[in-house]
């Protein structure tokens, strides 16, 4: 089974586990595709109906059908935009909302419902893949917040570093466990006056992390750089870079200091372009990889 085999796979599922594909949705005497735009003239911005064609990607056709048919009930009135006469703005009427409330409400028990079903542990799974989907088909920016390690995310950095090394650069487990010891040592000695660990998320989806800890009194260490590939791109590696090195200035470091290899560009470029040096390197043999190891440097 292909990647298209499994999203097909899933709309199946979905649909049907959410009913959608009666003619009657929950027993309104209204298809899905009217009820999205009942919805949408009940919760999106005032319009026209190409308007709400194109905020709902269908056929602009299907979508005049359908607001005739509520005219004729008395859930929608047009007007003229006064901005352009041309243009006639869609508009809920007070007995077109009072048909939306309740269908509204019904949908959403039927939907607690389902989820009461199927218990605690896999409703988490449901809306934790839900909002992964979502994130993922969004077009970014992401409304991200950097945020303080939090019970799990230790974890997830250990897991992700081991996954995404080994794809990117082929390296071994034994990169993980290295990883795993310095997340280990940093949440067992911390001192939270002089050392901190960010986590960029977007709702529960977390999407990479940076660590500052300190080296002497004089110097922290940027460590455990990383970025989810969805995320890259985005400006969010500048964002994170500027909190670490900004939280190590106010807390009285003069230097910071960081040790990677010369195969991750994109990081490289990153420590460059906010004065970033260079000051030492040598070919290794690291993680069942041939690297060349690389230490970096910036005054602050």
């Amino acid at each position: 089974m292909d990647d298209i085999d499994r999203l097909r796979d899933f709309n199946r599922i979905y649909t049907r586990e959410l009913g959608l594909l009666g003619r009657s949705y929950l027993g309104s005497g209204l298809g899905v595709g009217e009820v999205r735009v009942l919805y949408e003239l009940a919760h999106g911005s005032p319009g026209t109906a190409r308007d709400l064609a194109a905020r709902l990607a269908i056929d602009e056709g299907y979508v005049s059908r359908v607001l005739q048919g509520f005219e004729r009930r008395g859930w929608v009135a047009r007007g003229v935009d006064a901005s352009d006469a041309r243009r006639r703005k869609v508009a809920l009427t007070p007995a077109g909302q009072a048909a939306m409330t309740p269908l509204e409400a019904r949908s959403r028990g039927d939907l607690a419902d389902r989820l009461d079903r199927l218990g605690a542990d896999r409703c988490a799974a449901l809306i934790d893949g839900a909002d992964r989907m979502r994130l993922a088909l969004a077009e970014p920016p992401w409304p991200v917040t950097l945020t303080d390690l939090a019970p799990g995310d230790a974890g997830w950095v250990i897991m992700r570093h081991g996954a995404l090394y080994a794809s990117d650069e082929g390296y071994d487990i034994g990169f993980e466990a290295l990883v795993a010891g310095i997340v280990a040592r940093f949440v067992e000695t911390r001192d939270p006056a002089r050392e901190r660990a960010w986590i960029a998320r977007v709702g529960v989806v977390r999407l990479g992390c940076i660590f500052c800890v300190r080296e002497t009194d004089d110097a922290a260490r940027l460590r455990l750089f990383l970025i989810e590939p969805l995320a890259r791109g985005q400006g969010l590696g500048r964002r994170m870079i500027e909190d670490c090195m900004a939280f190590a200035r106010d807390r009285g470091y003069r230097r910071m200091v960081l040790w990677t290899h010369k195969s991750h560009l994109a990081a490289c470029a990153l420590y460059e372009k906010y004065g970033w040096r260079v000051t030492g390197e040598a070919a290794a043999t690291a993680f069942g990889a041939e690297v060349i190891d690389q230490h970096w440097e910036c005054d602050l």
